[in-house]
């Protein structure tokens, strides 16, 4: 058997930030570069993981597209991330693990006060890291782990734990897991105050081995959330003080005997009471080449639809883009923040990879996304927002011992 999902459920750790784009980035950092063992086996060694990810995001200008690779003059960049993650998983007496997570991320650079408008600029410096401990079973195994997340304005601390079985023939694996994360948001710009906010999130998984070249996995997970989710960096924005969501993720992964490949395709439907459904379809094919080398091409589509209380932009914003557009009388909730709009977007992605040896490993990956209001499956999308687009490269480097 060839074909293993590197982690039986996504994390259900769900550390946040407050910057636009250090969460994506956080999420991708956090994937150590790893090809050796599978998540429900002990690991026999120890393996160490370094990475550095650059992120940058721009506002596109009119007829300028970044996926089709056209010139990008007429864009403005934005956000810049830099960020670097150290990565440790130690065997313990054969039955135990420790792993732990550092990562370190400074942003600069122009976010959007209003829509993708009043860019005023920022910088700041995040330090985040992550332990968890895993005791291994002959049909199972145990998690517990804990996360610490500090930036100049945002604190976040989380608690986790997840089991899994499996049944007697080791086909069929069952995975619960639950978590809780305590965020506390100090604005560095008036009003000034501390606001908090809570987020329980639960998982339910099950992964099938369906034949020696199919492995299918089928997850289900939901969050409650309470306390403040209203941005202090946008103009107009008064969000609700709860919001739930749920997620459905389905993954299939093949391998290709006659090429030694492994297809891996998944679609994740979210939905939460913000009013946002969205749509996340993704496929990658994983490569082995000659002398230890590994291509992965990825395509990513996603779409969402705009939240209950987002605003769209007006008349008055449209002929005067300083000038955002007000609430409508009597509206209780509100919102310009543009990722609370309806759109579709597109990733291309490729990642390459080379064993040096039994025990090094690196690679490199380099993803492009660009964002439409015209491209979600909803219809609805804002006209009087600008086109966004963002491109990242990684590096990682990976030693056993």
């Amino acid at each position: 058997m060839k074909i293993f999902f590197r982690e039986t459920t996504p994390s259900i750790s769900t550390s946040r930030s407050s910057v636009l784009g250090t969460a994506l980035v956080t999420a991708a950092m956090a994937l150590p570069s790893l090809q050796f063992a599978s998540a429900e086996v002990s690991p026999d060694h120890g393996v160490v993981s370094f990475k550095y990810l650059h992120y940058q995001d721009s506002q596109i200008g009119d007829g300028v597209t970044v996926i089709s690779g056209a010139s990008s003059a007429g864009s403005s960049s934005r956000m810049g991330v830099n960020a670097y993650s150290m990565t440790a998983l130690v065997p313990v007496a054969g039955e135990w693990s420790i792993g732990t997570t550092y990562t370190s991320d400074s942003v600069s650079g122009a976010s959007p006060m209003y829509h993708s408008s009043g860019l005023t600029r920022m910088t700041d410096l995040r330090r985040a890291i992550d332990v968890e401990l895993t005791r291994y079973f002959s049909r199972g195994t145990l998690s517990i782990g804990t996360s610490y997340s500090k930036e100049t304005d945002y604190l976040s601390r989380g608690y986790s734990v997840q089991g899994s079985v499996s049944t007697e023939d080791k086909n069929t694996t069952f995975t619960l897991g639950g978590s809780m994360n305590n965020d506390n948001i100090n604005p560095v710009i008036p009003p000034y105050g501390e606001y908090k906010k809570k987020v329980y999130s639960g998982i339910f998984g099950i992964t099938r081995i369906i034949s020696k070249s199919d492995i299918v996995q089928l997850n289900f997970g939901y969050s409650n959330g309470n306390g403040d989710f209203s941005d202090p960096y946008k103009v107009n924005d008064n969000r609700p003080t709860q919001r739930n969501n749920t997620t459905i993720l389905t993954r299939w992964n093949h391998h290709f005997d006659f090429t030694d490949g492994t297809a891996k395709l998944s679609y994740r439907y979210y939905s939460d009471t913000f009013g946002i459904r969205a749509h996340t379809l993704e496929g990658e094919y994983v490569q082995p080449l000659r002398n230890g080398w590994t291509v992965t091409p990825l395509l990513r589509l996603y779409s969402q639809s705009e939240a209950d209380f987002y605003i769209a932009v007006g008349a008055a914003e449209k002929a005067d883009p300083t000038k955002p557009t007000l609430p409508p009388a009597g509206a209780v909730y509100y919102s310009e923040d543009q990722r609370l709009s309806a759109f579709g977007a597109i990733t291309l992605g490729l990642k390459v990879s080379k064993q040096l040896n039994p025990d090094w490993l690196v690679d490199v990956k380099y993803e492009e996304y660009e964002q439409r209001g015209n491209w979600s499956l909803h219809g609805n999308g804002d006209s009087g927002l600008a086109p966004f687009g963002a491109r990242s490269v990684q590096v990682g480097v990976s030693r056993k011992f």
